[in-house]
């Protein structure tokens, strides 16, 4: 009955945590003791009793001021200064924009909204194909949740005890690099465009000007995420600061945001937070009972008495989220499945900062596939190119994304190199 409730639920559309919660209300209200629905309350609201879930909904708060801020066009400028010259160099600069962008919002669905809505339009006026322009705009985004500050890398912390924030924040920065070198690559090797001498004119401004005006955006990461590498703050207080930061300025340095703006900012900032934590609620809720019914202990001995190597592991591993990633939405699928995944992991000899990455990088990859991807959804949106279309153009994006993902997989260095640098 519960996974019939489940299922339904997704077919018709409903919210992941609204399938989740009515599925476990029903098999509380009709099973044994000690099921009640009192443990469905109690866990969710356990799920949420936590200090450092507060950096979500700041993080989230802080992209919005950011995004307020008018600063989108200001990073654009920036990246074009820096590779808008080079060939197929309006596709670059969407890609390097995205990566000065993750710094900011930590969130693809976020960077794909803000930064489709110039590329999309100003693409094709260059000769791209609007198709390939949505596709290039959501894959670029993928980027946002991996490279330092992220919101999927924060609640992975929160779920597995002993892995720090400061190493998966350092982990992440080379798998993002890595993967805007090959998306470049990839555009570099395959893009014809007549002429793409007009796309360095999309900022009109002097590259002195262009590089001044990203500076300061550009420090919010670098305070933020300093400032807890240092030891100096928690995620959580860092979180509060960029909040500050971005009004500051929004408020009095670029004057954009007034006000009467305020409680616009703060609704969208708490609807996007609330999404995110009741998901996280009702998680919290059905691992409890899997957790009760000993189904992660099941699991594993499973594996470990039928899975031989680290690279078997590894391989399933990859295959089931990238499966997963079509269905769920990524924060659900983490805290559904790394509570099971992350012992057996440990137990095969995978480091746990690697281990994160892999999956963070992974379930970021389904953003992009249909038929639940996020990042295509806001695409289409803008594009408004049908999804048919968007999914041939953003499929050999997918698989660059793929091949990073194996690189990353078995050669961990990737992964692990900067934060055995810098101590973690």
């Amino acid at each position: 009955m519960v996974y019939v409730i489940l299922i339904t639920g997704l077919l018709i559309g409903a919210p992941i945590a609204i399938a989740i919660i009515a599925a476990l209300l029903v098999f509380m209200a009709t099973g044994e003791a000690p099921y009640t629905l009192r443990i469905v309350a109690s866990e969710m609201f356990r799920s949420l009793n936590s200090f450092p879930l507060l950096a979500i909904p700041l993080f989230v708060l802080a992209g919005e001021l950011m995004n307020e801020s008018g600063i989108t066009g200001r990073i654009i400028a920036f990246a074009n200064v820096l590779v808008g010259r080079m060939r197929a160099g309006l596709a670059m600069v969407n890609i390097w924009a995205s990566v000065i962008f993750a710094g900011l919002s930590g969130s693809a669905v976020a960077d794909t909204s803000a930064l489709g809505r110039v590329f999309i339009p100003e693409m094709e006026k260059h000769g791209y194909d609007r198709s390939f322009a949505a596709a290039l705009t959501a894959a670029s985004s993928v980027i946002g949740p991996i490279i330092p500050p992220s919101i999927p890398v924060i609640i992975y912390a929160l779920i597995v005890s002993g892995v720090s924030v400061p190493a998966l924040f350092m982990a992440g920065v080379v798998p993002g690099l890595l993967l805007a070198v090959f998306l470049s690559a990839y555009v570099m090797l395959t893009v014809k465009v007549e002429d793409p001498l007009p796309e360095v004119a999309m900022a009109q401004q002097p590259a002195t000007q262009a590089l001044l005006g990203g500076i300061l955006p550009l420090l919010m990461p670098v305070f933020v995420v300093g400032s807890i590498l240092a030891g100096i703050v928690t995620p959580t207080e860092a979180a509060s600061f960029a909040v500050a930061y971005a009004l500051f300025l929004g408020a009095f340095v670029y004057r954009k945001i007034t006000l009467g703006a305020l409680p616009r900012i703060f609704t969208e900032a708490m609807r996007d937070s609330a999404v995110i934590l009741v998901i996280i609620a009702a998680v919290g809720a059905a691992n409890w009972l899997l957790t009760y019914n000993r189904v992660p202990n099941m699991l594993t001995d499973w594996v470990l008495g039928n899975v031989d190597s680290k690279t078997t592991f590894l391989i399933a591993v990859i295959l089931l989220f990238l499966f997963v990633g079509l269905f769920l939405e990524g924060i659900a699928a983490m805290l559904v499945l790394v509570p099971i995944l992350h012992p057996i992991a440990v137990s095969m000899g995978v480091d746990p900062v690697h281990f994160g990455i892999l999956v963070i990088f992974n379930l970021m990859i389904g953003l992009i596939t249909p038929p639940l991807g996020l990042c295509m959804f806001v695409a289409e949106g803008i594009a408004q190119v049908g999804m048919a279309r968007l999914t041939r153009a953003i499929l050999p994006f997918f698989f660059v994304e793929v091949l990073v993902l194996l690189i990353l997989t078995f050669v961990p260095e990737t992964v692990i190199w900067l934060p055995r640098v810098l101590g973690y």
